[in-house]
């Protein structure tokens, strides 16, 4: 089968639309985590997740009596669950001797813990709870599933993402680099790293369904990682971020539909691994083959 008729299948265009938005809106907002030195932030809202992902089935099988899985079901709790678990480790670094790392690693465990527990419990509930099967498919991501819906959604959820990052760059840029020259400007520093770890928890949820809570840090951060080797612009590695992130989904998206069996999250990964492997080693001023040069060309003066 030619791409060309992969391609005029409905379902391949919205897996690979899908993968390909969500890995340049992640890319590009990894970028900030990326120099901030909070790549585990990522981590940490990815795996909370879950626990936002269950309780919202749970809820929703509650009222109507039948679960749904849907994104635009979904999603929301996966956004409380990961942006709780980013204030609450703020609040305990303030109000306690535990530094970041060690809030984050405590707020991992706890929210992703008890969402693996209520999981288990909501795939051996007896009677089975309908629309249960599949729900774990949210730890390694299912992108096969993906409907229209889940399609306008990421599309809606990551254009509004974007357009909010470019209205406040120039405050994101600052408190980036200088959060001290930040609060001498006189702006509002804690009100903008909660703008941006929210914008960044939901760049991170709407590839849930993709990549999977346990899979997503990689493409928050390689593709930054990737883009960092080739330039010292934060506005051309925020570019060149999502251009990678939305190619190795692309990438990925169709090598998954040409061998069925092939998982298209871990083909993702996998992607964008192999790129950022080649910028460390092929990058003009940073790579590791532009160093050995350099290095030669000083032992033979």
């Amino acid at each position: 089968m030619s791409v060309w008729d992969l391609l005029s299948d409905h379902t391949v265009r919205v897996v690979l639309l899908g993968c390909t938005m969500t890995g340049a809106v992640s890319g590009a907002l990894g970028c900030f985590a990326y120099l901030r030195r909070q790549s585990l932030v990522g981590d940490v809202v990815s795996h909370s997740a879950l626990l936002g992902i269950v309780l919202a089935f749970w809820i929703v099988y509650g009222v109507t009596g039948q679960g749904n899985r849907s994104l635009m079901v979904l999603m929301p709790g996966a956004f409380v669950a990961g942006l709780a678990s980013l204030l609450l480790t703020r609040r305990i670094q303030r109000g306690t001797r535990l530094k970041e790392d060690a809030g984050l690693g405590v707020m991992l465990a706890i929210f992703f813990g008890t969402g693996m527990m209520i999981l288990r419990y909501l795939q051996r509930a007896s009677p089975p709870i309908p629309g249960r099967a599949g729900l774990d498919h949210y730890l390694f991501g299912m992108a096969g599933a993906m409907t229209r819906a889940d399609l306008w959604m990421i599309a809606a959820v990551g254009s509004a993402v974007l357009i909010a990052m470019i209205l406040t760059w120039s405050r994101l840029k600052i408190i980036t680099f200088d959060q001290q020259y930040a609060a001498g400007l006189g702006l509002s520093v804690n009100g903008l790293e909660v703008l941006l770890l929210t914008l960044i928890v939901l760049g991170i949820v709407i590839g849930l369904q993709i990549v999977g809570v346990v899979l997503m840090i990689s493409l928050l951060v390689a593709p930054a990682a990737a883009a960092r080797q080739w330039t010292h612009s934060l506005g051309v590695m925020v570019w060149l971020a999502g251009f990678i992130g939305g190619v190795s989904g692309a990438i990925g998206g169709l090598v998954s539909a040409i061998g069925p069996s092939l998982p298209t999250g871990p083909i993702i990964v996998l992607n964008v691994t192999a790129i950022v492997a080649l910028s460390m080693a092929l990058a003009p001023k940073r790579g590791l083959v532009s160093k050995w040069r350099r290095r030669k060309v000083i032992h033979v003066d």
